[in-house]
């Protein structure tokens, strides 16, 4: 499908300039929003320029005044930016939690939640970031009970990046816990996915696009969030591990 060429031809007839996208994103999406980006230059000829942060790096920026011309957030945070971003919107899809070793290193049991349990309190130490999804994993361990026993042997990062570099290069038995598709990209690494959480305590977040009001150019900025949500950027981003 040839879906952005339309689009394109219908809102830029008779413009030869290629225009710049600038998006701001979360890490989460990266792989997906990469290959759809991609995609959407090849066909349009227009770029596409991406920043990306974490979700709370996100409101930051945009309650600071930063002006892109698409952000990437979950839904929950494009509502707080009322005013700042249009009523248009894709949903990219979802991202769940993973569980990561380094090369080599001893596999957890994750098959159940207790499993998990037993696996975080054998565990020499810990990583995980200070983003949603890293609060999330947070809570999960108060609501186990066990973060006080690891809260010591835990190392915390900003972002999942930095959390999957660290088990690269750490010792012992250490367990890393981020979003599935920063795990998985840094497999070429050597970096092992040993898994998603278990269902009953996994958690997905949801990551929506939404044209920004004060876009540089509005039009291009609709557009290309309109093929965000065409089935062939949808195709991309599930290849990326994004269901």
């Amino acid at each position: 499908m040839k879906i952005a060429t339309g689009l394109l031809l219908c809102a830029f007839a008779g413009s030869a300039m290629a225009a710049e996208i600038r998006v701001l994103s979360a890490g989460a999406v990266e792989p997906g929003l990469r290959a759809a980006a991609a995609a959407f230059k090849k066909q349009s000829g227009h770029d596409v320029t991406i920043t990306f942060n974490t979700a709370p790096e996100i409101r930051k920026r945009i309650a600071g005044g930063d002006a892109f011309d698409v952000v990437i957030a979950p839904p929950a945070a494009l509502d707080e930016f009322a005013g700042k971003v249009t009523a248009d919107r894709a949903n990219l899809g979802r991202v769940g939690l993973g569980v990561a070793v380094r090369p080599g290193a001893a596999v957890p049991d994750i098959s159940s939640s207790e499993a998990l349990k037993r696996s975080v309190l054998q565990a020499e130490s810990i990583v995980f970031n200070r983003a949603s999804s890293g609060i999330y994993f947070e809570n999960l361990l108060k609501k186990m009970e066990i973060y006080e026993q690891v809260q010591a042997k835990t190392t915390r990062y900003a972002d999942g990046a930095a959390v999957m570099e660290h088990v690269l290069k750490g010792k012992g038995k250490e367990i890393g816990f981020g979003p599935v598709t920063e795990i998985l990209q840094h497999r070429e690494k050597g970096l092992k996915l040993v898994g998603p959480l278990p269902p009953e305590v996994q958690n997905y977040t949801s990551y929506s696009a939404a044209p920004m009001t004060a876009a540089a150019n509005a039009e291009l900025a609709r557009v290309f969030v309109r093929y965000l949500g065409s089935p062939e950027s949808k195709a991309l981003f599930v290849a990326a591990g994004i269901d």
